[in-house]
């Protein structure tokens, strides 16, 4: 067992299903083995085979919650490509992470009189007044990252959340920490309370810190993503002044507060190895950058995001053909230096090289 090692509820596939742990917990051997599956790469395809062919010429309303987030920007390319292939046309909504802007955005996706929604990265529960018109004139709603669980949604006008497993994602990511410490991780984790899919990462990974009776919780640290370029690098000064040499393990719900992050930690002439940076998403180039140059990101769970802008176009298909949603949820996959050179990583991104195009595209007769 890792030094000091508590035990913390495991991590199984039937979490995927109902965010909930089993009763027993892991050993330090099965956290390893956990870690190290989720490192796999070139898995084959677990999504759905089958399904209706293609709704013919929708237009599709896509509400960006901030295309400034590498998630967001990622998915949204994964959409228009998928919507090219599907033969539909797509338009754009952001809203800069701003509240006005999430008002004026759905006013300006209602005004077009879409055949679909896709919501990219928003709280679906916040939506649920604004989306009500929509719902109202039975028009089908899908989202990417808009809930704390993953797959179908009920009682609300969002029939499905795109995700990988949110707290399987945070766990593996502070597993991964424990680990490569040698359970010595001193830790502060980053979050944006905004969202409550950052708030359930944010609570699973310090639960697993928190189990690691020789690893030290330093604090979690809420900061707005979207202002997390104005405020990190003074949110980085303050950290270090507060706990120095014994701050060595950085987790967040986002790598985007590492972009900031990293060249403060730089300036003030902080080794790379001697702070470890691991974000429970998304894996945007700029992580991967870190991860390969190993300066300070040494992992990232990073989400298959142009292949989810596919699965989020199929949701829409279904439900356009008035077929329920699959509620695909695809494997949590732990990017590093070992296994970065597979699926996309030398692109600058995880792209699973299992297939998923053309499996969707037969699946839409395309």
């Amino acid at each position: 067992m890792l030094p000091g090692y508590a035990q913390v509820p495991s991590v199984t596939p039937a979490m995927a299903s109902n965010q909930t742990a089993p009763a027993q917990p892991p050993s330090a051997a099965d956290m390893r083995s956990i870690v190290v599956k989720a490192s796999e790469h070139s898995l084959r395809w677990s999504g759905p085979q089958s399904g209706p062919p293609a709704y013919p010429k929708a237009t599709i309303a896509i509400l960006s919650e901030d295309l400034r987030n590498g998630g967001v920007l990622g998915v949204a390319q994964g959409i228009q490509e998928a919507a090219r292939v599907i033969g539909w046309k797509t338009r754009i909504f952001d809203s800069g992470g701003t509240a006005a802007g999430r008002h004026d955005a759905v006013h300006s996706a209602l005004a077009i009189k879409p055949d679909g929604v896709i919501i990219l990265g928003a709280d679906a529960e916040e939506l649920r007044a604004p989306l009500k018109p929509f719902a109202d004139a039975a028009i089908p709603i899908v989202g990417w990252h808009v809930g704390p669980n993953a797959g179908p949604m009920h009682g609300g006008p969002v029939a499905v959340n795109v995700s990988t497993d949110t707290l399987e994602v945070a766990r593996v990511t502070a597993m991964a920490a424990v680990t490569e410490s040698g359970g010595r991780a001193n830790v502060v984790v980053f979050t944006d309370n905004h969202y409550e899919i950052a708030k359930a990462k944010a609570n699973a990974m310090a639960e697993v810190i928190r189990a690691c009776k020789s690893c030290r919780l330093l604090e979690v640290r809420d900061v707005s993503l979207s202002n997390s370029p104005a405020l990190m690098p003074a949110v980085t000064k303050d950290l270090l002044a507060k706990y120095g040499k014994d701050w060595n393990y950085a987790l967040a719900i986002n790598d985007i507060y590492f972009d900031y992050a990293a060249p403060e930690l730089t300036k003030t002439g902080r080794a790379s190895g001697s702070i470890s940076m691991l974000s429970a998403g998304d894996g945007s180039a700029a992580a991967f950058l870190r991860i390969r140059a190993r300066t300070f990101q040494t992992g990232t769970v990073a989400e298959p995001l142009n292949m989810q802008g596919w699965q989020l176009i199929d949701e829409l298909n279904r439900l356009l053909s008035h077929q329920p949603v699959t509620g695909y949820i695809a494997p949590v996959h732990l990017v590093t230096t070992e296994n970065i050179a597979f699926d996309g990583g030398l692109r600058g991104q995880f792209d699973p090289d299992n297939g998923y195009r053309n499996i969707y595209r037969s699946i839409w007769r395309r």
